[in-house]
């Protein structure tokens, strides 16, 4: 996968919509070597270009935790 980890994060969020996902299995699904980077980047979209960010299920791991998704404005 090509791009900054903020694009691959991104992207990926954009793709699974409107799925919310989990830093966890974002780290998982994108390779990342440590959980920070996905938290530090879902923490940069958050509230911005229609990026939601809070308490939810997870789609992939079906866990209660801070979650990321995208409502597409």
């Amino acid at each position: 996968m090509q791009g900054t980890v903020l694009d691959q994060v991104k992207s990926l969020i954009q793709r699974i919509a409107p799925a919310a996902i989990c830093d966890d299995c974002i780290t998982s699904r994108l390779y990342l070597s440590v959980r920070q980077h996905a938290n530090h980047k879902t923490r940069e979209l958050a509230g911005s270009a229609g990026f939601e960010r809070q308490i939810d299920e997870c789609a992939f791991c079906s866990g209660t935790k801070k979650v990321i998704k995208w409502n597409g404005r």
